[in-house]
């Protein structure tokens, strides 16, 4: 007896492991809508923008794209919401958008106190400066009795401050409403230096009316690794977010691209790759999802390598890959176990 009601025990749990998650309230509004609302910057080259013809490039808008392809098989179901570093958590705290992909940096007050979980890491960079060449200084310690032009409300001002302290330099910072007008400021003569992100700043001295004016200073004044945002309160929704991303990664590793992942998924005999593609496991059940998402990623989107070049690497912001390489190649990017 003891023996038949373990065996109706394990085949109980067994079941109920068996059975796909809920989709969460977020997805469900997603599918209702037939869009994935996404946040991201107002212009930023090589992460977000519109091109010529309207439509929206870079390394952030095609995260989006993944978040799509997953959510509803179709990778341009995206609604692109621009927002400025003062909006963008207003905007996903109250429902605006369905998740931020914006230049932000993962940190300990964004993750406890805004209502926001932080999902994964897509990016590595730091923080530093980008001046006038005519300023004559190629370290950030020359810096001292400079004004710096930054966005207000950023962690760019807390930054520059600690740094300052640290390298026993006088900074002055002005602080404007958007990182538009920082940009405008700086061109315009009103300050020595803006400091930000490396991605901002190499967008901005490409986007310059005389890029070789300006240069960036080697030096890093903080770690930042960014990543995407949601709102707490729909576990489902994040880690749908989370894995989108980490398809991306994981199918540069398997060296898929949008270019022979159909081929590879007709032919491969290889079981992490099956699993990965759907065609051995249902790998979506936990998710809510067809079991194809993470193929409908690479087929539609492609694979981090390639948009890291194409965005922000040789063909994009010219910026090193550097701790955004694989984990196998001396980076950080690592995809979770797909099992």
């Amino acid at each position: 007896m003891h023996a038949r009601l373990l065996a109706g025990l394990v085949a109980g749990l067994l079941a109920l492991a068996a059975i796909p998650a809920l989709a969460g309230q977020t997805l469900d509004a997603v599918r209702q809508n037939g869009v994935v609302r996404c946040g991201v910057p107002t212009a930023v080259a090589g992460m977000a923008r519109p091109d010529s013809r309207g439509r929206w490039v870079g390394l952030h808008a095609d995260i989006c794209r993944a978040v799509a392809a997953a959510a509803l098989g179709d990778a341009e179901k995206v609604r692109f919401v621009p927002v400025t570093a003062q909006s963008r958590f207003t905007a996903l705290q109250s429902g605006e958008v369905d998740l931020l992909v914006y230049v932000t940096a993962l940190t300990l007050a964004r993750d406890a106190t805004m209502g926001l979980s932080q999902v994964a890491p897509y990016f590595y960079t730091g923080q530093g400066f980008l001046v006038r060449r005519s300023l004559n200084v190629g370290h950030a310690s020359e810096l001292d009795g400079a004004t710096v032009c930054s966005t207000q409300g950023s962690i760019v001002e807390r930054n520059l401050a600690d740094f300052a302290q640290r390298a026993r330099i006088r900074l002055t910072t002005i602080a404007y409403d958007t990182q538009a007008n920082v940009v405008a400021a700086f061109i315009a003569g009103r300050c020595d230096a803006i400091s930000n992100d490396m991605i901002s700043l190499s967008a901005n001295r490409l986007s310059a009316p005389d890029p070789d004016a300006f240069i960036l200073l080697p030096e890093l004044i903080s770690k930042e690794p960014q990543g995407a945002l949601v709102r707490n309160g729909d576990a489902e929704w994040a880690v749908l977010v989370r894995w989108s991303i980490f398809a991306l990664i994981q199918a540069e590793e398997f060296g898929l691209t949008r270019e022979n992942v159909v081929a590879t998924r007709a032919s491969t005999a290889d079981p992490e790759i099956r699993r990965f593609l759907g065609l051995s496991e249902n790998v979506g059940a936990g998710l809510g999802l067809r079991d194809d998402w993470a193929f409908q990623i690479v087929r539609q989107v492609g694979d981090y390598g390639t948009l890291y070049e194409t965005h922000a690497g040789a063909r994009g912001l010219g910026l090193e890959r550097g701790l955004n390489r694989l984990w196998n190649q001396g980076g950080l990017m690592m995809s979770w176990l797909w099992q």
